[in-house]
């Protein structure tokens, strides 16, 4: 099925045509007709699925429509995260570069100063890209109206609820018009997103196409049996073993990313942590370093699982075990992308192994648990310090550690790995 039979502008499919857009993914074939004829949308699809374009062009398509008429704020997308906003802001911008009509794309979010994005938006815009929170204060300094918001886009929905926006989607929720057209999009749902999606559709168009095999991405899951202090060491032997080129770490603390960052670049591993403490400037940098292939490795915590977009990355490693079944899908996700394959690497330990066995059910999976000779697990039971990092509160619920066994744990990991 071409771009062409799926009823957009002339205009919009010659701009499909100019970025190298030829064929449907099954979200776009299934989303686009029913959003171009005004239906609300309920889509499931996996990140990587090609759900920005399956809402962004029938938005597209409404705006040309209106130019002339429209007033006031067209489209309004909320995203979770930074990056996020970033990589779908681009996305649109760049079909709109391609259009006759000009279209303000607007991107917002936290983290930097807010003058710069007030002073963007003065004359108006046409599509907002956001977050929640810096969205509500461009509304409190009224920088932005949203009472004539013709289109709303919830993506990466569990997500948003996951990160605690409920109250702020709420929020925003009241600002906007009645009468509008809402296209959601989530890769899980759990309630609180099945009770959102609820209250916010009126009869929708619901589309889902991450249960079929032939759009599944192509990602070799793996995982490797590994006592908790030898795991920067089996890392380090798995990256230099393997020949990895690219490789995007998961831990579950700050602290953690921090830590494994500086042991690899210690190691001759071109290395980086990469969290919300960042500032948006680092953030960008070390993003425009791992892309461009100057860092060898990307030391990450979940704040990265959803919206970072590398071209054919070839390797995501859980070093500590997501928190929930959810979070798993979202991570090894950024592998496996438009078509390229990849593998999804986790680290079980005997303390582990019930919440991975967990995950391995929530998603119908059974993998065997690999060793690699010189780093066979040894421990029967829980160690009283497991790593370096906080293991078990940051992907299991439990126990919190304190300062001192972390402490403890670092000084023990750092001699292992120097061994």
């Amino acid at each position: 099925m071409p771009f062409t039979s799926l009823g957009l502008a002339p205009a919009l499919a010659e701009a499909v045509a100019a970025i190298g857009y030829q064929t449907p993914t099954p979200i776009q074939a299934a989303a686009v007709p029913a959003a171009l004829a005004g239906r609300d949308v309920l889509g499931a699809a996996r990140t990587g699925s090609g759900k920005t374009a399956a809402f962004a062009l029938p938005m597209l398509h409404a705006l040309l429509a209106r130019q002339g008429t429209r007033r006031g704020l067209h489209g309004l997308v909320l995203v979770p995260t930074r990056e996020l906003a970033a990589q779908v802001g681009e996305a649109i911008r760049e079909l709109v570069q391609h259009l006759p009509s000009t279209i303000k794309v607007s991107i917002v979010f936290g983290g930097v100063s807010i003058n710069p994005q007030m002073m963007a938006l003065r004359g108006g815009t046409d599509i907002v890209v956001a977050t929640p929170g810096r969205l509500l204060d461009l509304v409190e300094h009224n920088a932005l109206v949203l009472d004539h918001t013709a289109t709303l886009v919830l993506d990466e929905a569990d997500k948003l609820l996951d990160m605690g926006f409920a109250d702020e989607i709420e929020r925003i929720l009241a600002l906007l018009p009645a009468r509008r057209q809402n296209l959601f999009f989530s890769a899980t749902f759990p309630p609180a997103v099945q009770a959102l999606a609820a209250t916010l559709l009126a009869d929708p168009v619901k589309v889902e196409v991450q249960a079929d095999g032939s759009d599944a991405p192509a990602i070799e899951q793996r995982a490797f049996a590994v006592d908790p202090l030898r795991r920067l060491q089996l890392l380090k032997h798995l990256i230099k073993a393997n020949g990895w080129r690219q490789v995007l770490v998961f831990t579950a603390t700050k602290y953690a990313s921090e830590h494994v960052a500086d042991k690899l670049r210690r190691n001759g591993i071109a290395a980086e942590a990469f969290h919300g403490d960042f500032s948006q400037g680092a953030r960008t940098g070390v993003l425009a370093d791992f892309r461009a292939g100057r860092l060898h490795v990307l030391v990450a915590t979940d704040v990265a699982a959803r919206g970072i977009d590398i071209a054919q990355l070839p390797v995501v490693v859980n070093f500590d075990l997501p928190r929930s079944p959810a979070d798993y899908t979202h991570r090894i996700g950024r592998t496996g992308r438009a078509g390229a394959s990849g593998t999804a690497v986790s680290f079980v330990s005997f303390d582990t192994e019930q919440h991975f066995r967990l995950i391995e059910k929530r998603h119908g999976l059974r993998l065997a648990r690999e060793t690699v000779a010189g780093y066979e697990p040894v421990e029967t039971a829980a160690p009283p310090a497991s790593a370096i990092t906080d293991t078990v509160n940051g992907g299991i619920k439990g126990k919190r550690k304190s300062k001192k066994d972390k402490l403890r744990e670092a000084a023990a990991a750092d001699a292992a790995l120097e061994e």
